[in-house]
């Protein structure tokens, strides 16, 4: 007798169970078709509020169209934004191996390779807005201004490694380490 009356608690267990699920299945089908806004979904005119971009935001359509002109305040920009953005995959000096790829990561292609240090200016604003291979993109993260000032860091670090020593001026010369 005490087995029998295990059993039918478990019984009654399953089918109250059974009846709970039920009812929740049948209640998913008045969810699906009951009034609601739906993502991405507006209603009459939206308002100027909704329409303003939020300070400091960078729109996926702005395009700095020629490069700032090039000074001393733009590299030193420059070099600081590189260090934030650049730096961890591309190193300090732009050879590719910066921590991340210390780390495991695929190493990017060195800025002092030929391919690169022929490549224009756009390319370089076009795969920091849209990122290239692995590189995501940056364009929503970095304004338009600050890509040009990378630009122009990297050019001076392409400068750094590949100026050849009889091009430069006797000052420049006297200069070097």
């Amino acid at each position: 007798m005490p087995a029998a009356r295990r059993r039918r608690p478990a019984g009654l267990i399953a089918a109250a169970a059974a009846a709970l699920a039920m009812l929740l299945l049948a209640g998913c089908d008045r969810m699906a078709k009951q009034a609601k806004d739906k993502s991405y979904e507006t209603r009459g005119a939206p308002s100027e509020a909704a329409v303003e971009p939020a300070v400091g935001s960078v729109a996926r359509e702005t395009v700095d169209a020629a490069p700032p002109k090039l000074d001393l305040a733009l590299l030193q920009r420059g070099r600081e934004r590189f260090d934030i953005f650049c730096a961890p995959c591309h190193g300090r000096t732009g050879d590719g191996r910066g921590m991340i790829v210390r780390r495991g990561f695929p190493a990017p292609p060195s800025y002092h390779s030929d391919r690169l240090r022929t490549a224009s200016e756009q390319h370089f604003y076009d795969v920091i807005s849209q990122g290239y291979g692995a590189m995501f993109a940056y364009g929503p993260r970095i304004a338009p201004r600050d890509r040009w000032a990378i630009i122009a860091y990297i050019r001076a670090l392409q400068l750094s490694q590949h100026t050849d020593v009889a091009s430069l001026t006797a000052a420049a010369r006297e200069a070097l380490p």
